[in-house]
């Protein structure tokens, strides 16, 4: 079963590894404090990389067919709430599609990497998660910042912190004071990982040469595969495309 985060406050907190909390609630319970980091995945050697070997596949995450119609989501309960008010779950323009997660799947077979040190940030304003769609390595940190004012935090508060142990694809994240804040955090165990950009653009580089399948994951049309040799230096261009 695909597990999803509920937020109970629109700052964003950890519990355990398995639970983030944020804060759209005007209190926050014990519970709800930021938990310990989780410990960094994988002690085992990092897997060195040639550079002057290294590969890249870049391409442009099309959607064929006319796009749905952005849903207008009503904010009314809350006066604080301002800003764009269209929904998210499906943004293209042209033909190409944004906030599909992008990833190798398989062969990369037992390499490990060092997550990097540092922290990726997921903000939050006009009552909306920024960004829609993100990518870390297990290990890595996520500094979940906070800049709008309510009860329960001050306009200015430090930033809370979280780290996850395990490979996790497209994790929702939610509050439950505020239902239209949806977000997606993707937990990888390497760097080769992207999300398409507003024109549908990624790339994936610094790949050692082999044989490997991407994954392009979004959250409404779900994932598609496609495989790829790299030879050392390639530089391959790979489309995909879904359909509403």
């Amino acid at each position: 079963m695909k597990r999803t985060i509920s937020i109970t406050s629109c700052m964003l907190a950890a519990l355990c590894l398995l639970q983030l909390l944020a804060g759209c609630s005007k209190k926050e319970t014990p519970e709800e404090q930021p938990a310990a980091a989780a410990p960094a995945a994988g002690t085992a050697p990092t897997t060195p990389i040639d550079p002057a070997t290294a590969a890249t596949v870049s391409g442009t995450v099309k959607l064929e067919g006319a796009a749905p119609k952005a849903a207008t989501i009503d904010m009314s309960q809350d006066a604080n709430c301002k800003g764009p008010n269209k929904a998210e779950n499906v943004v293209a323009t042209d033909g190409r599609l944004a906030n599909v997660f992008v990833y190798v799947k398989e062969g990369l077979g037992g390499r490990n990497f060092e997550a990097p040190k540092e922290a990726v940030t997921l903000d939050q304003s006009g009552c909306r998660y920024h960004p829609h769609v993100m990518g870390v390595m297990a290990g890595q940190t996520i500094k979940i910042g906070n800049r709008e004012w309510n009860e329960s935090q001050a306009p200015q508060a430090a930033a809370l912190e979280k780290t996850f142990g395990r490979e996790e694809i497209m994790l929702p994240v939610k509050c439950n004071q505020h239902p239209w804040m949806r977000m997606y955090v993707s937990v990888v165990k390497s760097p080769f990982y992207a999300v398409s950009g507003p024109d549908g653009k990624y790339e994936l580089k610094g790949l050692p040469p082999g044989d490997y399948t991407l994954a392009f994951v979004h959250e409404k049309f779900g994932e598609k595969t496609q495989k790829v040799t790299l030879a050392a230096k390639d530089s391959k261009s790979m489309d995909i495309s879904f359909q509403p």
